[in-house]
């Protein structure tokens, strides 16, 4: 956030050049009606370039907070309490498979951070061992990454990618779906080899809700369709009218909220209903993310503004489509380090050109870019906000992870990244 801020206070004070080279159309046609002065161009600025970054990043942080209150709404009426309850198998490698296979679904119908959250709250209690809490916690995490990226409304990064009008819905699951796929799967098979024969789980108790009447099962069904069937809606939503995807998402959460009243009608008059009317949806961990997105939205936004990123691309593209995917594949392992989300919104910064074509193929290109840096940033703990989560609730070391898991995921990483480039050459 300090720096987006002071990215853009710099180029407000000193950015007069800029606005000539990069929007010279705009900006004479704009002081042909007012004053020539500094303050011109700083309203110029403030006014037709800045909005632009600040509408890009908001419609963003707009969805996230309209989903992140329909899972919330969700969890308070105990649509998700049938998890817990099919988490009693005690082979191991079954139930590996079974947590990873639904954390990637439910990832991809919510989001991802937000179903890490729920997630590994679940399995908290469910593991007695503080090992296989942390090697499950392990397998939860990449698959809300990979179920993230597998759809355009699971993670902040393809959600942008979508936002910015550089991917459709249906093509991009496609192109992505079957990399991340093999890449889960190969983590997976080899993190079962090293899992024991059996292993305790503690008994299961529903949480306590504050109330005396629980809904029963077809209501929670209900509402769950509601809400997870809505949040697929949303593409079909944005393609009939051509608005915003958050519009749509707040459009689900309205229609969900009635459905909770209606539900929960019987409770409309007590104390007791406070948690289900009023959910704790801005949570620490989300609200960081967004917060976080919206510093490099704006940092990212003000590089691009001075045309730095427009000079390093078109050294890229005069190198060829090799050197730009090379740059994607490079860029997906630093992402680990950097941290996936930056590493995504910062490449697409650089590689948002209208003569993307030239160079590469966007079909092949940002789906490519997607994959390396969702996997990628799975590499180290710190490369995603999930794997963060990770640290603070499973208490997982930053060696540990690198020991344990790393080989395993950049496994993983390299299979699918074979499948993409295989899809690619079948389908080029």
């Amino acid at each position: 956030m300090f720096a987006g801020v002071s990215c853009w206070l710099l180029y407000i004070a000193f950015g007069s050049d800029f606005v000539i080279s990069q929007h010279p159309v705009q900006f004479f046609s704009y002081i042909s009606s007012h004053a020539i002065n500094a303050m011109a161009v700083k309203d110029f600025i403030a006014h037709n370039i800045f909005t632009e970054y600040i509408f890009r990043g908001a419609q963003v942080v707009l969805y996230f907070l309209a989903t992140m209150t329909i899972v919330e709404v969700l969890t308070n009426n105990g649509c998700f309490d049938f998890i817990g309850e099919w988490l009693r198998s005690k082979r191991p490698v079954t139930l590996l498979w079974v947590l990873a296979i639904f954390t990637f679904l439910l990832s991809a119908n919510l989001d991802n951070t937000t179903t890490a959250c729920l997630m590994l709250g679940i399995m908290h209690p469910v593991f007695q061992d503080e090992r296989m809490r942390k090697v499950y916690g392990a397998a939860i995490i990449l698959a809300a990454n990979c179920g993230g990226a597998a759809t355009v409304i699971g993670d902040l990064t393809t959600l942008t990618l979508w936002t910015d009008g550089l991917i459709t819905p249906t093509a991009y699951s496609m192109m992505v779906m079957p990399s991340l796929v093999v890449a889960l799967g190969t983590t997976l098979t080899l993190m079962s080899l090293r899992l024991p024969a059996r292993i305790h789980l503690g008994t299961h108790i529903p949480p306590y809700r504050g109330d005396d009447t629980i809904l029963n099962r077809w209501q929670r069904m209900i509402m769950f369709f509601v809400g997870a069937g809505g949040l697929w809606f949303i593409p079909t939503f944005h393609r009939i009218t051509q608005l915003p995807p958050f519009l749509g998402a707040m459009c689900v959460l309205s229609l969900l909220w009635i459905v909770n009243e209606l539900c929960n009608r019987s409770l409309l008059g007590s104390d007791q209903m406070v948690r289900k009317r009023q959910p704790l949806a801005l949570q620490y961990v989300n609200i960081q993310n967004l917060l976080f997105f919206i510093g490099l939205t704006l940092m990212f936004g003000a590089a691009t503004e001075t045309g730095l990123l427009q000079k390093g691309y078109s050294w890229l593209a005069s190198a060829g489509d090799y050197m730009a995917y090379g740059t994607g594949i490079i860029g997906g392992l630093l992402s680990g380090v950097l941290g996936n989300v930056a590493t995504l919104l910062g490449l697409t910064a650089l590689f948002e050109q209208p003569d993307l074509a030239a160079a590469t193929n966007p079909e092949f290109f940002w789906p490519l870019l997607s994959y390396t840096t969702a996997v990628g940033g799975s590499l180290l703990a710190t490369g995603t906000i999930t794997g963060l989560v990770l640290m603070r609730m499973e208490n997982v070391s930053l060696k540990w992870y690198a020991t344990h898991v790393m080989p395993k995921v950049l496994a993983g990483w390299l299979a699918g990244l074979a499948v993409l480039f295989v899809m690619m050459y079948i389908l080029n």
